[in-house]
């Protein structure tokens, strides 16, 4: 075997069953390449052999996510970083090398060869067991959000189709009580030998608030159709079957999220990120795990610049000043901001002033917003450097 090199580039491509791993030298040439389970002891057993190729090596990889979580972890208790390459840079890197072939181990030498050429990807920070948590729970809650919508989308179009009247009466992404109506009662002939007075019975013996609106509501659409529709008895069992889903799936949701108040409440800064208007415990929990470690961010400018908050310049000879929406960002940092910032608006404050000078000025309602969001991430980044909690009067400033 030669003699140990100074430094080399280990380029990545994970995957769910396995890891394709390139290692190349400082001109390039392939110096080991091979698949590896997803597994602790074929990583680690590989881990040694590259460890023993050089005494610097760069890691890189294409996924920050759950199918390089182990390989991340076993890097990180070894002293070893990664920086993340996206899939997009790998992408349009492959068509600078030689060769049509898309493969696992062309796919890990162009990583590797990509994190040889630049220096400037982010590393990848392997979170803390606050941050493990937080990410855990707020994917979780996507997930059941979605979830939610999708249902809810299904029971109104299922219910258009035997009882329209009653799908256009209420909205049922936040009217429990209809929800609740729609466990018993689904077809007109049901609700019309209910009756106004045992129907307002039944729904508050169920806890519903403002049972006798529901009741007449229901009614009124119920005398509005009188004609039974095909497949009314199935669509009724079907809309009964989604509603009690939705109202399971909100109790999970209710759970959920008090687990992720407590959880985020532990954070160090929850109270300073807490304190900014709009900012609740869910989308600072958001905030924490997509904005990750905050030092790796030079300035506020870098921050709104990974949320996507800072124009693009797109110019070209003479044209000059030709700004454009970024493409490669944070959608979920960005989510969190424009969310909070839109939020933030409908209480009286400096947030709504900012936002009505933005209209004044010209600005359509989601360029304010953006704008405000803007705002907001100097805010928050200098509140977090400063260990501070948010007033609307600004500090008074110190003499130096």
């Amino acid at each position: 075997m030669s003699e140990p090199r100074t430094r080399v580039w280990a380029g990545v491509d994970a995957g769910k069953g396995h890891h394709w791993v390139t290692v190349v030298d400082e001109t390039g040439a392939t110096l080991w390449s091979k698949k590896i389970d997803n597994d602790e002891s074929a990583i680690l057993t590989a881990l040694g052999e590259i460890l023993g190729l050089a005494g610097q090596v760069h890691w890189a990889v294409d996924i920050s996510g759950t199918s390089s979580a182990l390989l991340l972890a076993l890097l990180a208790a070894h002293g070893q970083h990664a920086v993340y390459v996206p899939g997009r840079t790998v992408n349009r890197m492959s068509g600078a090398y030689r060769g049509e072939a898309k493969t696992d181990a062309r796919d890990a030498y162009v990583i590797a060869e990509t994190a040889r050429h630049r220096s400037d990807f982010a590393t990848i920070d392997v979170p803390a067991q606050l941050a493990a948590d937080l990410a855990l729970l707020t994917a979780h809650r996507s997930d059941l959000v979605a979830d939610r919508v999708r249902m809810t989308n299904r029971l109104r179009d299922v219910l258009t189709g035997v009882f329209p009247a009653l799908e256009r009466s209420f909205d049922y992404s936040n009217h429990k009580g209809a929800l609740v109506l729609l466990t018993g009662y689904q077809t007109p002939a049901s609700i019309r030998r209910r009756g106004r007075a045992r129907l307002t019975a039944w729904l508050a013996a169920r806890s519903v608030r403002g049972a006798d609106a529901v009741a007449t509501t229901a009614l009124e659409a119920a005398q509005a159709q009188q004609t039974a529709l095909p497949g009314e008895e199935v669509a009724a069992q079907i809309v009964a079957d989604l509603a009690s889903q939705i109202l399971a799936l909100d109790e999970r949701l209710k759970r959920i999220d008090r687990q992720i108040r407590d959880t985020f409440h532990r954070h160090p800064q929850a109270k300073i990120i807490e304190s900014m208007p709009g900012l609740g415990p869910i989308l600072g929990a958001e905030f924490v795990v997509a904005a990750g470690n905050l030092a790796a961010y030079t300035d506020a400018g870098h921050l709104a610049s990974a949320a996507g908050l800072v124009p693009v310049p797109r110019d070209s000879g003479r044209r000059t000043g030709n700004l454009h929406r970024p493409k490669r960002y944070s959608r979920r940092l960005r989510r969190v901001f424009y969310m909070s910032a839109q939020t933030s608006i409908i209480r009286e404050g400096p947030n709504r002033d900012f936002y009505l000078k933005k209209r004044g000025e010209g600005c359509n309602h989601v360029q304010a917003v953006i704008a405000l969001a803007r705002r907001r991430t100097s805010v928050l980044w200098a509140l977090l450097r400063d260990n501070r909690a948010f007033t609307s009067a600004p500090p008074a400033t110190q003499a130096a």
